[in-house]
């Protein structure tokens, strides 16, 4: 059983030439609790900065975990905990990934996931544990007042949205079929 969701800061190792860094290795993970297998790669670029991508998700039986990294610019990525039960159902964490930190952050299923663009030409790497199964998507609008993350956007500044994002639903209209695991969602260690 993974914990709930988890930022995973690099080991990078460095001389003259630049450094090196696993970005995975399944050994590893699973010390850390992270047991899934991975069957998807997929990668983003964002062009324009203050892109905002989210807040997705899959259900079951395709629901994913996901590892995500940001390999060029900077971006805001956030977990939303929808697991039916859970304390802290509702409730958000976020971190910043950037190509100069390396960080990456897990967020397993039973959470939305969604990410904020800081500046132009992000580009976004993340595994899934579950194939893309348009069928089974799903999504809660990126300015839920119920959930009410803090983005990160300049005052007066709205985001790029897709048209799919612009019409995501509200927590309140969500019947999640997501089960709490025990382990409720907890602020992520810098």
């Amino acid at each position: 059983m993974a914990f709930p969701v988890q930022l995973i800061p690099p080991v990078r190792h460095g001389d003259a030439r630049g450094w090196f860094t696993e970005t995975y290795n399944r050994e590893t993970f699973r010390k850390l609790g992270i047991n899934c297998e991975f069957v998807q790669d997929n990668h983003s670029l964002s062009a324009p900065a203050y892109t905002l991508r989210g807040l997705h998700f899959q259900i079951p039986p395709y629901a994913q975990d996901k590892l995500v990294r940001c390999i060029r610019g900077r971006i805001f990525d956030v977990a939303v905990d929808l697991r039916k039960g859970s304390p802290t159902y509702g409730r958000w964490v976020g971190a910043q990934l950037s190509a100069e930190n390396g960080h990456q952050l897990f967020v397993p299923v039973g959470f939305a996931h969604g990410f904020l663009t800081l500046e132009p030409d992000c580009e976004v790497v993340y595994k899934c544990s579950s194939l893309y199964a348009p069928e089974h998507d799903g999504g809660i609008a990126w300015n839920d007042e119920d959930v009410a993350v803090s983005w990160p956007l300049p005052e007066g500044v709205p985001p790029e949205l897709s048209s799919k994002d612009k019409q995501l639903p509200h927590l309140s209209a969500f019947n999640s079929p997501f089960d709490y695991d025990g382990h409720p969602l907890e602020p992520l260690d810098p």
